[in-house]
């Protein structure tokens, strides 16, 4: 696919340059020399212009690109004018960055594709991750509603999946448990690799280190976390 970027501040530059390694052709475009400079031999290709600017805007290939991503964030205002712009120019697939609740709001005013939150999420998942004390990575649904993946509690450790009931006893839907298991890579080293675990089992017993996947409220989670914690 063929995306273009709109400010290459840390989050724009990070996205630029996984997006091309996924073998993606990526166009970036940033007011500062230095962002730009710091890119020229990571992406496709990299810009330097005011994308505040209609006319410099309209000199990007906007048309000609799969997905426009607007990521510029700590300029409140410029990244409204921009989205306002592309959607005056009739670009069909916008995401945009949001920065806080009052930037999403206005964003949402325009009805593009998708609404990036990624402070928000990274200060979701770091939350989850410390009353949990193992790395946790979460999906939002929709306003209350998550799925999270993260390590089996040590409290629940040693217990058949079975006889665990996440629904009555936390108000969870346990979706997946995935442990790891030794595989050899083309040299024949050795590597450890997560692999679904079979819950139809009813001998399965929950195992240090298994990394679980539950489905289930905000409130639901966080009744969840304290109740392993005690």
């Amino acid at each position: 696919m063929r995306y273009l970027i709109l400010g290459l501040g840390i989050y724009g530059s990070n996205l630029a340059v996984d997006l091309t390694d996924m073998g993606h052709e990526v166009i970036g475009v940033d007011n500062r020399q230095a962002n730009v400079d710091a890119l020229r031999d990571s992406i496709s290709s990299v810009y330097r212009i005011d994308v505040t600017d209609e006319t410099s805007l309209s000199m990007l290939p906007i048309n000609n690109v799969d997905l426009v991503i607007v990521t510029i964030g700590e300029n409140f205002g410029a990244s409204i004018k921009v989205v306002a712009m592309l959607k005056r120019m009739r670009v069909k697939h916008i995401y945009a960055r949001a920065i806080d609740t009052l930037h999403e709001s206005i964003l949402q005013g325009f009805d593009i594709d998708r609404i990036i939150t990624p402070e928000q999420r990274a200060a979701r998942d770091l939350s989850y991750e410390m009353a949990l004390g193992s790395k946790a990575i979460s999906m939002k649904i929709d306003d209350d509603n998550f799925i999270l993946r993260t390590h089996l509690p040590a409290s629940l450790q040693g217990l058949r999946y079975s006889d665990i009931d996440f629904m009555r006893s936390y108000h969870l839907n346990l979706i997946s448990v995935a442990r790891g298991e030794k595989v050899s890579n083309a040299i024949g080293m050795k590597r450890e690799s997560l692999k679904r675990a079979d819950l139809n089992d009813p001998d399965l017993v929950a195992l240090a280190g298994d990394v679980i996947v539950c489905m289930g409220t905000r409130s639901a989670f966080f009744s969840f976390f304290r109740s392993i914690s005690k």
